[in-house]
């Protein structure tokens, strides 16, 4: 088996990022979070991630660039990778039509997350080792938001 690639986790609310992206940490996945949608898809472009990515998780609602809108300037480049579209507004789904998604409503439980992110990571794909003293539940720890935009 060999380790997952990255998951991009891609919402302008740093406390709901910071939050799904402990929940992926603590299950074993390397996640990279992201605040603009804009700034992700120069990153896409100019090939800037450390890590290949395998997993993109986005927001709908983001300012200055919804998330059909960034799957949309996404697919151009990026056809097959996968991506996971969490929003509040079930209305929204239309939005994705024709776009290869995945959709899920908020809110979205830890466990019904992790349903998700591993149903569309590759079959052989595995989280890297767990803590098993860490549990998803607990996330008392610090939790951090990797900003790639230039300051």
């Amino acid at each position: 088996m060999t380790q997952s690639p990255a998951i991009l986790l891609i919402d302008d609310n740093a406390i709901q990022a910071a939050t799904r992206q402990t929940i992926l940490r603590r299950a074993g996945y390397f996640v990279i979070a992201a605040l603009s949608p804009q700034r992700t898809l120069e990153q896409f472009q100019h090939s800037e991630f450390s890590e290949e990515i395998g997993l993109v998780i986005t927001d709908h609602i983001m300012p200055g660039m919804n998330g059909s809108v960034f799957v949309t300037r996404l697919r151009e480049t990026h056809p097959d990778l996968p991506v996971l579209v969490i929003s509040g507004l079930e209305e929204a789904e239309t939005e994705y039509s024709g776009l290869n998604i995945v959709f899920r409503l908020k809110p979205l439980l830890p466990d019904n997350l992790l349903a998700s992110v591993h149903s569309l990571l590759p079959v052989n794909a595995t989280p890297l080792e767990n803590d098993p003293d860490s549990s998803v539940s607990d996330l008392s720890s610090d939790l951090e938001i990797s900003d790639p935009s230039p300051s």
